[in-house]
This record gives structure tokens, C-alpha cells and sequence, in this order.
């Protein structure tokens, strides 16, 4: 009688739960080092799960009604439509960023608007002492007698603080910052996050209690801790902007109640943080048009905001031209700048070219292309482009306008706007796309470049 071999141990990385049959020193899954370690068999291995009787029997799904699960208004209005509506009871929310760009202060506003709205919220900050979480709300005028502030970092004791305080969504601040004494090592270990994160979601199931998560992030901007944790929560947000402006985002990287690509704006002031329903002005400049200025339409998620695309180009006696870029993507601006030169005989070979964006707002996708060709062949030329034009189309190599996503979405935002003019893949070629501006422009400045 031959008996059987033992299955060969498994090892298993603590970072994503990738399992390999043989010890590596780095996860195929994930990249990292040294995560990869055995896994202990489990006790009772080999043998048979008995079937149960099921708590509820299953129910056809057209027999189930979406009012069992009603969305509440968070009473952040950029805040619910990256949610989708709203917050959906018993959802689990991570919420990540960079340090310091406003976090904390976005949830504090989506307590305090939740607790006007006559709903208990209860804030955990792990990180800050309710003194100091006061402060801030003055500060910025959220304070309300529902509104319940607590200091922890251990789980038990904030499981404690839910059942005495009964709260209608809970806000924890941050999950990395929380320990269990029901794992090992200290908290934000990969073991913690997931004990801590798998209990604080498991309590919002069974209560339909909301739960928003903060989350850190690491140096390249992914999300720290397991990546089990995106995995189980509900809801995965990213709240990003540049420390060197006041405009923020807020994005929905995964979404289980409703789309993933809704983007909230929001503007940092003194006194918190402000909803910004149509940013439309805040990356256009005022005054009269200049030479090297063009109007353009971008999508961040599925809102359609015009971007005002700035060249300018000086003659220089360097080998090497410079080329500074802000806002735009470096290596369309080099092929743009070669498709002029080839492709339009309009030269910059011989000239620095600085391209940038209003408003700081990153403007990356191919659709910037012809913009910005506009926009260097404006300063070129001295041509300035009335401001009822835009311009949206992806160049191609054979100096063709590609028709961009979403194309009439732009079109009806740009007409919504004011904008009596698009010039787009319909001009075929850059060359047509250069004399439909032509015909546009304002009267030139005399500089003795040629004409377009």
C-alpha cells in the first residue's frame, strides 16, 4: 500500500496574500522583500466542513429592494458624489492621502454636517487628543453637541466606545495608528491592519453602522499596510492636491455602489475646506487674451473642466533649448514640439519653450495635445486666441487631430461654458487645425514672425 505524501508546506506573503509552493525572498504579487514566510497548517486539515442551516434562506435577487439600503447625504456634496449619492449603511470607506493635505479636515466637516443633519457621529482620532481635534473645529466651525470625540488606539476600547455612544457613522482616524490585542507586533504591522480592519468592518455588517477608514500612504502613494485592506473595504478614496495650491481631489478608486471615476474638487481656505461645484474659474486666467494662451477641456473622472494651456517661447544661442514643463506630460509636450517642427514648419528648434497650466491642475492626457500646439505656435506666431475658442484633439505622429474619449461630453461642457468654438479631430489635419485659428485670432503684435 502506497501512502500518500504530505503536501509540501505553503509560504504565504503578508503584505497581499500571494502564496507560492517554495520561500522567495520577494512577492510575485506585490514586489516587496522579505514579506514572503510558512504558513502554519491549519489544525484541521484534511478534514470534512458538515453543512449548517443557513441563518436567512437565499432569495431570488429581483425579490430584494434597494430601500432596504437607502443612501444618506453626508452633507458634503463633492464628498457624496464620489460616494455615488451618498453613504450607503454598513459601508466600509478608506479614505487615503499624503500627510497633511486635508484628510482629517475633510472627515471633521462630513461629521459635523452629518451631526447637523440630526445623526450621532463618533470620531476616533488615534493620532490627535480631543483637545487638539477641538481646536481644529472651531477653526473651522464644526463643533455640535452630536458630535462625540475619542482618543484611542485600542481596538477593544473604541468597540467600547460604539456600544456606549450608539453613533450613526463612525470616522476612524487612523487605521494604521490602531492595535488588537488578538494579533501580534505593533500597530500598523501588516497583521494588525488586517485584525483591526477586518473587525471594524465586520461590526459595520452586522449593525449597518457606516465606517470611514483614514488611511496612510507610502512613499510612492499606494496605500500602507496589506493590500488585503482595499480589498475588503467597500469603498477605496484618494484625497490628493499640491501643497503649492489650495485645490484638492478627491477620487474613487473603487466603488461597490456606484462608479469608480467620480472626482470631488475642493479648495483648502483659512478656515477649512470648501466645496468647489464648478472649478471652471479656477484654471483660467483673467484679463485679455495673450499670445500663447489656449483653451482646452479636460475630464477628471466624468467632469469636463476647461484648462487654459500657457506657452512661451524665447530665442536662445544654447546647443540644448530648455524645455519646462508644468502640468502636462513632458513627453507629449517634446513629441508635440516635433510635429510642429515637422510637420507645420513651425521650427522651435532654436527657441526655450516653457508650456504650463493654470491653477496647477495636471493636465496629462493626449487630449492636451493640440492645445498645447496651439499654444506654442500662438506664442511663435503672437497670435492671441479669442477666449470663446477650445481646442481638444490627440496629435498624432503624421501630424493628424485623433479623436479624443468622450469627445462630445467635452463639446457640451465647452458650449455650457460659453464657448462658441471647438476645434477638434473635425480639422483632419494640425495644418487645418492651425488655420481654423487663424481665422480666430485677435489682431497680431508686430514682431516680424511670419503669419501662421
Amino acid at each position: 500500500m502506497v501512502s500518500k505524501r504530505p503536501a509540501p508546506p505553503a509560504y504565504v506573503c503578508s503584505e497581499c496574500g500571494w502564496t507560492s509552493p517554495k520561500w522567495v525572498g520577494r512577492c510575485g504579487e506585490c514586489q516587496q522583500w522579505n514579506t514572503v514566510s510558512e504558513a502554519a497548517a491549519p489544525a484541521d486539515a484534511g478534514r470534512r466542513v458538515a453543512p449548517m442551516i443557513p441563518t436567512a434562506s437565499a432569495r431570488p435577487i429581483t425579490s430584494i429592494s434597494t430601500a432596504e439600503t437607502p443612501r444618506r447625504a453626508s452633507g458634503v456634496g463633492e464628498f457624496d458624489r464620489v460616494l455615488g449619492g451618498g453613504i450607503v449603511p454598513g459601508a466600509a470607506i478608506l479614505l487615503s492621502g499624503e500627510p497633511g493635505v486635508g484628510k482629517s479636515t475633510l472627515l471633521l466637516e462630513v461629521a459635523a454636517q452629518s451631526a447637523r443633519e440630526g445623526r450621532r457621529v463618533l470620531y476616533v482620532s488615534a493620532e490627535e487628543s480631543p483637545g487638539q481635534v477641538r481646536l481644529r473645529a472651531e477653526r473651522t466651525r464644526a463643533l455640535h453637541d452630536e458630535l462625540f470625540l475619542a482618543s484611542e488606539t485600542d481596538l477593544a476600547r473604541i468597540l467600547g466606545h460604539i456600544d456606549a455612544v450608539q453613533p450613526a457613522l463612525v470616522i476612524i482616524d487612523s487605521v494604521q495608528t490602531i492595535s488588537s490585542s488578538l494579533s501580534d507586533g505593533a500597530a500598523g504591522m501588516p497583521g494588525q491592519v488586517r485584525e483591526v480592519a477586518s473587525t471594524l468592518i465586520r461590526v459595520a455588517k452586522e449593525r449597518d453602522l457606516p465606517v470611514i477608514l483614514v488611511g496612510h500612504v507610502t512613499k510612492d502613494g499606494q496605500v500602507a499596510g496589506p493590500r488585503l485592506l482595499e480589498h475588503l473595504v467597500d469603498v477605496v478614496c484618494h484625497f490628493e492636491g499640491d501643497r503649492q495650491t489650495s485645490l484638492r481631489f478627491i477620487r474613487a478608486l473603487k466603488n461597490r455602489f456606484g462608479a469608480a471615476d467620480e472626482v470631488g474638487c475642493f479648495e483648502m481656505a483659512g478656515d477649512g475646506i470648501v466645496e468647489v461645484p464648478d472649478p471652471s474659474a479656477l484654471f483660467l486666467s483673467q484679463g485679455s487674451p495673450e499670445p500663447g494662451t489656449c483653451i482646452s477641456i479636460a475630464l477628471e473622472g466624468r467632469r469636463a473642466l476647461p484648462v487654459e494651456v500657457q506657452a512661451l517661447t524665447v530665442p536662445t544661442s544654447a546647443n540644448n533649448p530648455r524645455r519646462v514643463v508644468h502640468g502636462v506630460d513632458p513627453s507629449r509636450v517634446a513629441m508635440v514640439l516635433a510635429v510642429l517642427e515637422r510637420r507645420a514648419g513651425i521650427k522651435t528648434s532654436e527657441l526655450d519653450v516653457y508650456v504650463s497650466t493654470v491653477g496647477g491642475v495636471k493636465f496629462t492626457e493626449p487630449a492636451a495635445d493640440l492645445a498645447i500646439a496651439i499654444a506654442v505656435a500662438g506664442s511663435v506666431r503672437n497670435h492671441a486666441i479669442a477666449r470663446n475658442v477650445a481646442a481638444v484633439g490627440e496629435l498624432s505622429l503624421a501630424g493628424d487631430v485623433r479623436p479624443v474619449t468622450q469627445g462630445a461630453q467635452r463639446r457640451a461642457e465647452a458650449a455650457r461654458l460659453g464657448y462658441t468654438r471647438v476645434v477638434d479631430d473635425r480639422s483632419g489635419k494640425l495644418t487645418s487645425a492651425l488655420n481654423d485659428m487663424r481665422s480666430l485670432h485677435l489682431v497680431p503684435q508686430h514682431t516680424g514672425f511670419a503669419d501662421f
